[in-house]
């Protein structure tokens, strides 16, 4: 997941696959993003609006709504109703957390991804997920279409340890 600049907080992402020869091979289309309201942070903090760049394990998910076919462990409930009905730029977080994927940041792996245990502590801020676009910047989530919500959680294997590389262009060709 990419953008054009430190700042921005529209990009797009590309899944990949590693083939048998061990090269990464494209399979999907690029698809719309969106991620902090502010851009991106190599240092992120709770409250930055920032999402944080680097590469992140993807091992837990879960929603608001039915599993749609995930591989990974799914934890579906009421607890993935937005606290707030809008998000940092006033548009509202209808269906935002219908499907979500918690990206290992600041959190502890194979738990839930409502759990709220920070190992780098409050100050670096957690809940950054993988979720549904909801028309606007995030508060560090990266948004992605629904349907390519669930097309990622069917297609997440936990066998492949799946990871996301996230961050502006110019940092992750560095």
């Amino acid at each position: 997941m990419s953008s054009e600049s430190r700042d921005a907080n529209k990009g797009t992402a590309v899944l990949y696959e590693r083939a048998a020869s061990g090269a990464w091979q494209p399979v999907s289309a690029v698809w719309p993003t969106r991620n902090g309201v502010r851009g991106w942070t190599e240092d992120h903090r709770q409250g930055d609006l920032r999402t944080p760049i680097g590469v992140y394990g993807l091992t837990d998910a879960g929603g608001l709504l039915k599993d749609p076919g995930s591989k990974l462990p799914y934890d579906q409930g009421r607890g993935f109703t937005p606290p707030n009905s809008t998000n940092a730029e006033g548009e509202p977080l209808t269906g935002a957390f219908d499907y979500v994927v918690a990206i290992n940041y600041n959190r502890v792996p194979g738990h839930t991804p409502l759990s709220w245990t920070r190992p780098m502590g409050n100050a670096k801020g957690g809940g950054i997920w993988l979720h549904v676009e909801h028309g606007a910047g995030t508060q560090g989530c990266v948004g992605l279409p629904r349907e390519r919500m669930q097309e990622l959680l069917r297609r997440l294997d936990p066998a492949a340890r799946p990871v996301v590389v996230m961050g502006p262009r110019t940092a992750l060709a560095a």
